[in-house]
């Protein structure tokens, strides 16, 4: 066995030679076969020199049995896009022998930043080394970083041979949250809004709380009368203290966004959904984040067992994952709607039919409150650069279309800013502003 990884290291010296390394052995074996040739002695002792060279360097960085152990940080594990972050690398010497010259380098992602390499010089037994980084990243996303890489060489820089850590670590980038104004929502039941006063108005008391049986439940709790109509047993849930409840919907179809890159539809909605749903957590609603997918964040069952920082981790985190469908329709994130129950209710919206403008207006009856961000695609497109607040008629048709069935519509264009379109949202007003003009 330890000929084997004898063997081993040696190969991977060979293979660890540095073009210098190469480059004296050339020279060694040329200068010995001349030698030999030209019958001169003096010539044969400088080519066994050379070639000894790189040849000692193989064998003393083949057996070198440096025992290293790495650890790296993350600070913050969470970055925001267009924001740094700075990551911390510690090297810990623990072995009873001192290392030679070591030199590290982290695998990074490109959009990261170059891969950052630094030189430790002798380290001492027992002791360790830190260093730092940092990185930055425009786009949103999970980016692995590590493993660490050591590479041990010998003093003439002849041979270097790489050794490579297994952990790594993930570096999450969210987008942007940006801080919203404090106004008045439709829907809300935390001391205001039109939502509380309805509920205690039309609540009885049969008015029960109910989910499917589950073993071990108690039988008293069963139901009779939901058992008999849903043909499943039923029973009471336990109660729970209200909480302001509120759904966010993204529409990641392909087909409802325009744009490329940072500056597309997809990406303000993204932007917007992360604003919405941190404000409304802040606020103490139990919130969600919900996309036509059907996917559904904090999943089902979750309920309010998250504190706010965790809630908005998980939500921030889906967001920066989150990436266009290729659905067509909004159909998968109907029925979660529909079973939801009263509550707020929010959606970041692209290009929209006039079929599906219909089927979310049926939506509005389920909902104590709904905003709509519906967003003017065509002028992320460049469609109306010559008039960008006049929308196209099918966009100005769905806005109608949404605010007839009850929906309080807030129109965007590239480069309307969230906060301001969120003013709009205030539920003492009777419309959000809209401008309408005429097309030339």
């Amino acid at each position: 066995m330890a000929q084997s990884d004898s063997a081993s290291g040696l190969r991977a010296g060979f293979r660890g030679l540095t073009t210098r390394g190469r480059s004296f052995l050339a020279a060694g074996v040329t200068a010995v076969v001349c030698a030999y040739l030209l019958d001169q002695d003096a010539l044969l002792r400088v080519g066994v020199l050379l070639a000894a060279l790189p040849l000692a360097a193989v064998v003393v960085v083949a057996n070198t049995r440096y025992r290293v152990a790495s650890g790296r940080r993350l600070s913050p594990r969470r970055a925001v896009a267009g924001q740094e972050a700075r990551v911390h690398l510690r090297v810990d010497n623990v072995s009873r022998v001192p290392t030679g010259v070591l030199l590290l380098e982290d695998k990074v992602p490109y959009v990261l930043g170059p891969r950052p390499r630094f030189v430790l010089d002798r380290v001492e037994p027992r002791g360790h080394r830190e260093v730092s980084y940092r990185v930055r990243s425009d786009l949103r996303g999970r980016y692995p970083l590590g493993p660490l890489q050591l590479r041990l060489s010998d003093p003439f820089g002849m041979c270097e041979v790489t050794r490579a850590f297994t952990a790594s670590d993930v570096l999450t980038v969210v987008p942007q949250v940006q801080a919203l104004p404090s106004v008045r929502l439709s829907g809300e039941w935390i001391g205001q809004g039109e939502s509380h006063s309805r509920t205690l108005a039309l609540a009885g008391d049969d008015d029960v709380i109910l989910r499917e049986y589950r073993p071990g439940d108690d039988l008293r709790r069963v139901h009779w009368r939901s058992t008999a109509r849903y043909g499943e047993l039923m029973v009471r849930r336990e109660e729970q203290p209200q909480q302001a409840r509120a759904t966010v919907v993204l529409d990641t179809r392909e087909i409802a966004h325009r744009g490329s890159g940072p500056a597309s539809s997809f990406e303000w909605a993204i932007g917007c959904a992360a604003s919405v749903a941190v404000h409304l957590l802040e606020r103490g609603y139990q919130t969600r984040l919900l996309t036509d997918t059907g996917q559904s964040v904090p999943g089902p069952g979750a309920g309010g067992s998250h504190s706010t920082a965790d809630a908005s981790g998980l939500v921030l985190d889906a967001l920066a994952v989150a990436d266009l469908s290729d659905g067509g329709t909004l159909s998968r994130a109907e029925d979660p709607l529909r079973a939801g129950g009263e509550g707020l209710l929010v959606a970041v919206l692209g290009e929209l039919d006039e079929a599906q403008a219909t089927r979310l207006g049926r939506l509005r009856s389920r909902a104590g409150g709904a905003i709509a961000f519906l967003l003017d695609t065509g002028t992320w497109a460049g469609l109306r650069m010559l008039a960008p607040h006049t929308g196209g008629d099918d966009f100005e048709a769905r806005v109608r279309q949404l605010r007839e069935s009850g929906w309080t519509v807030l129109p965007v264009r590239a480069g309307d800013s969230v906060p301001d379109l969120w003013r709009a949202a205030d539920g003492s007003r009777t419309t959000a502003p809209y401008r309408e003009e005429a097309g030339a």
